[in-house]
């Protein structure tokens, strides 16, 4: 437990240290993020503090891994492989936030090129289960679906990204659920820890460094470099874990409960706007999150529910991954997903209909 508690506060105040610099500089350079009519901010903020997140990861993880090369499940260049590809994104985003923008081709296509050096690394899902029917072995077919994990991902927890604290808070509930699973799998944290385990620790106390600086009132923002960072790195843990965990068909679902309330009102969005045949691709204001602050909520109150949503995600993945009786595993991750995007949803619905000029 010493050594799980040195990792965290290690992890927390290097970023946390490194956050405050790059608001600094951020400063210094007039890299602010200025509000505009789609934004939830009302000041111009700092941008880009998830560089801190990017460069803690990176170099933790591969000082660990260099150290335990000799008992990892895959080879060492395996994992830097896939270091590589969150490296290459999170480059692309930093970018995007000091540069005022690269083409969305250019974002596409490197974020495609991570995927495929992650799925390099640790290969694709083969089998998924599905709750109420089994595991079901897909082939070949696992490769796509692979990649569309975790190219989706990250560009939706980018998108999510949108007021102070959420994209902390989601990664720190996320991790909650890695690191206890990691610990299941190595029997108890008396035993050598794995790589999924060290990494949910490197970026739980990462992102709570990042979230000290970054709680209503920010006082720096994120930025897509870390938040495309963390979407890529939640997208990789069913892979990184497969090993560990003899490839379990259930990690897939694990890792969608872990980061339920960001892919379920991500994708609620997404295809609500493209039944309304809007450019579902164009900037918008229309996430559950930001329509529930739109309404009147404040940022504390939108990102507490949401910091309680992942609790609920995390407590349905690990009671999912671990319960004996399959019945109940699988009854308890649908009334999760049911309960995630049902809550805001109906919040939503109600403080709209009694404001109806803030419906958007």
């Amino acid at each position: 437990m010493l050594l799980l508690a040195t990792i965290f506060i290690l992890s927390a105040a290097a970023a946390f240290g490194g956050v405050e610099l790059a608001r600094r500089w951020a400063l210094g350079r007039q890299l602010l993020d200025h509000p505009n009519e789609r934004s939830s901010h009302t000041r111009p903020t700092p941008r880009g503090g998830g560089l801190a997140i990017v460069f803690v990861t990176l170099v933790a993880m591969g000082l660990w891994l260099w150290l335990h090369r000799g008992g990892l499940p895959l080879p060492l260049w395996r994992y830097g492989l896939a270091g590589f590809g969150g490296a290459l994104i999170a480059f692309v985003s930093w970018l995007d936030d000091s540069r005022g923008g690269v083409h969305s081709a250019v974002r596409y296509g490197v974020h495609a090129a991570g995927a495929a050096l992650a799925i390099s690394a640790f290969g694709w899902w083969h089998d998924i289960y599905i709750p109420f029917i089994g595991s079901v072995h897909w082939g070949w077919l696992g490769l796509p679906i692979t990649f569309l994990w975790i190219t989706g991902l990250v560009n939706a927890y980018n998108f999510m990204d949108g007021i102070d604290g959420i994209a902390g808070g989601q990664a720190v509930t996320a991790c909650t659920a890695w690191l206890l699973l990691g610990l299941m799998l190595a029997g108890g944290a008396g035993t050598e820890m794995h790589a999924a385990t060290v990494l949910s620790l490197v970026l739980a106390g990462s992102t709570l460094g990042f979230l000290c600086l970054n709680w209503h009132p920010a006082k720096i923002f994120m930025g897509d470099v870390g938040s495309a960072f963390l979407g890529y790195c939640f997208a990789v843990f069913p892979l990184l874990a497969s090993p560990d965990a003899g490839a379990d068909g259930r990690l897939p679902v694990f890792g969608l409960l872990a980061v339920a309330p960001f892919v379920l009102d991500a994708s609620f969005t997404f295809f609500r706007r493209l039944r309304r045949r809007e450019n579902v691709f164009a900037a918008h204001r229309s996430h559950l999150y930001q329509r529930l602050v739109i309404s009147g909520l404040s940022h504390q109150t939108v990102t507490l529910l949401y910091l309680f949503l992942g609790l609920l995600g995390t407590g349905a993945a690990l009671w999912f991954a671990s319960a004996g009786n399959r019945w109940i595993a699988d009854t308890a991750a649908i009334a999760a997903v049911v309960l995630v995007l049902g809550i805001p949803f109906l919040w939503t619905v109600v403080r709209e209909r009694k404001q109806p000029s803030t419906s958007v």
